[in-house]
């Protein structure tokens, strides 16, 4: 069973879901993107999410991982 909650963080939410396999929680990472920047506008949050991704995988590092339900 999962545990799906809200954090907080320089009164921003950030989603966060609990992995019970795994014993970790795993957080929305365009919400901690906002946060971090002080950015309420989801659409701006994703598009630099998107950007960063591309930038660091062509510096060869893997952020994201494949995950399945």
């Amino acid at each position: 069973m999962s545990k799906i909650s809200f954090r907080f963080y320089k009164d921003h939410e950030v989603r966060a879901i609990w992995d019970e396999a795994n014993s970790k929680w795993w957080f929305s990472v365009q919400d901690v993107v906002g946060a971090i920047n002080d950015q309420n506008d989801h659409k701006k949050n994703r598009n630099y999410w998107k950007y960063l991704k591309t930038r660091l995988r062509k510096d060869g590092n893997e952020l994201v991982s494949a995950l399945t339900n």
